[in-house]
């Protein structure tokens, strides 16, 4: 009898966790060996039972999905690592793919698909659906923000105007001004309800 692709599921949503851990169980070569509600958690769920795939959701407390696959990949570099998530941006594609993640699916996957990537990245694969390659293909080319325009750009979605964000972040108005006027040029928005929208649809920013 063949052994079952142990695995581990990180999510902090209890209903998720229950659903992915029927659909694996039912599986004749998988095992789910752990479940964790944050990164944190996943990280010592991971020395603990070391499988041999991790679920990961990106968006949890106390430590992030990707902040949990940076630390694992860190104590071990053969991890395998699969982004489960609500976020199907360019940047937050590129931001898992870089932290060392194998694939990246978003929670709308169906249940075959999930079954397969799993199969897949279990034998030493990637897997990035279609439409996701299609997202960072089409911004492959889009100039990068900085990390100070990031930060004003996630005050300008919080609805502050350019004299509010210079006291936040201790700048003058006009350096304020100068920063929202290259984020829209770069994001190539109208406005500033434009950039915000368009930023947190590519996952640049999250309110």
């Amino acid at each position: 009898m063949n052994s079952k692709i142990r695995i581990l599921v990180a999510d902090d949503h209890l209903v998720a966790r229950i659903g992915i851990g029927a659909i694996l169980n039912r599986q004749r070569d998988m095992l789910v060996v752990a479940e964790a509600s944050n990164g944190r958690q996943a990280l010592e769920a991971y020395r603990k039972h070391l499988p041999d795939i991790v679920l990961l959701d990106l968006r949890m407390p106390v430590m992030s999905g990707v902040e949990a696959a940076i630390a694992i990949r860190k104590e071990f570099p053969d991890a395998h690592l699969i982004a489960l998530t609500s976020y199907g941006g360019d940047e937050d594609i590129r931001r898992a793919l870089a932290a060392g993640f194998q694939a990246y699916l978003t929670k709308d996957v169906l249940r075959n698909e999930l079954l397969k990537t799993i199969r897949t990245v279990h034998a030493g694969g990637e897997y990035l659906p279609a439409a996701l390659a299609a997202a960072l293909e089409a911004q492959a080319d889009s100039p990068a923000l900085s990390k100070r325009e990031i930060e004003v750009l996630e005050l300008v979605a919080r609805g502050l105007g350019n004299k509010q964000i210079a006291y936040a972040l201790d700048i003058s108005e006009t350096t304020a001004k100068n920063h929202v006027q290259h984020i829209l040029q770069k994001l190539g928005a109208q406005d500033r309800t434009q950039a915000a929208t368009a930023a947190i649809q590519r996952g640049i920013i999250h309110l």
